[in-house]
């Protein structure tokens, strides 16, 4: 039940996400284009699965990308908001898909998967 709840959470996220990007009429084309951005973190595992966990795990947490939001609205501007929107909306449908947080122990070993 617990996987579940996190599955429908990254849903939530995901949607969310979407609807504040259209809600401040930002550009498309750039959520197209940066969509995939936060999984370049995954060159760390080129390291090792140690580096390559904590690399991807700092991308894939919703502190930094809830933090740019926050700094782009504080600011007004608009495409420091649109970057930490796609970036959560990112983490959001990781996690809808079950992607998780990562141990380092092996790449597919992750927090969802351990439910």
């Amino acid at each position: 039940m617990n996987k579940v709840l996190l599955h429908i959470e990254g849903l939530a996220v995901f949607a969310f996400s979407l609807y504040f990007y259209w809600l401040n009429d930002l550009s498309w084309l750039l959520f197209l284009l940066l969509i995939l951005a936060p999984d370049l973190s995954m060159a760390g595992y080129m390291i090792n699965n140690r580096i390559g966990a904590l690399i991807y795990n700092i991308f894939h947490t919703y502190t930094l990308s809830l933090l740019t939001i926050l700094l782009g609205w504080l600011l007004s501007a608009p495409t420091v908001l649109a970057v930490g929107l796609i970036w959560t909306a990112h983490i959001g449908m990781d996690r809808m898909a079950g992607y998780g947080l990562k141990f380092p122990s092996d790449f597919k070993h992750n927090h969802l998967n351990q439910m």
